[in-house]
């Protein structure tokens, strides 16, 4: 598990100012940013229908990337998953699990 001390860098991509508002409220205790940041970030949150997930996936190969778009853009979600992403997920379910999915993304492996 992570410790609860820790603070983790999460870059987001494409994330609307609204629902970046969210996110700082659903990742107390996180470092979100929008922009690189001189340290590498340890996850990445992407908005699939902002973003071209390929390009995403290309950027970050060593880093966890969570992907969510609208539950109606399949298409879109079958893209992220094809190019890679360690966890798509529909925007509400995001919304309802988001400290636990970053928690289990940056754990470190054991």
């Amino acid at each position: 598990m992570l410790d609860s001390e820790a603070v983790a860098t999460i870059l987001l991509v494409g994330v609307d100012l609204f629902f970046r508002g969210k996110l700082d409220a659903l990742l107390p205790g996180h470092h979100l940013v929008t922009t690189d940041t001189l340290a590498q970030p340890e996850l990445v949150i992407a908005d699939i229908s902002r973003v071209e997930p390929e390009e995403v996936a290309d950027t970050f190969p060593d880093i966890p990337i969570v992907g969510f778009a609208s539950h109606t853009d399949t298409a879109g979600l079958r893209r992220a998953h094809a190019a890679g992403f360690d966890q798509v997920l529909a925007k509400s379910a995001l919304q309802e699990r988001a400290g636990e999915v970053i928690e289990e993304l940056l754990a470190p492996v054991e």
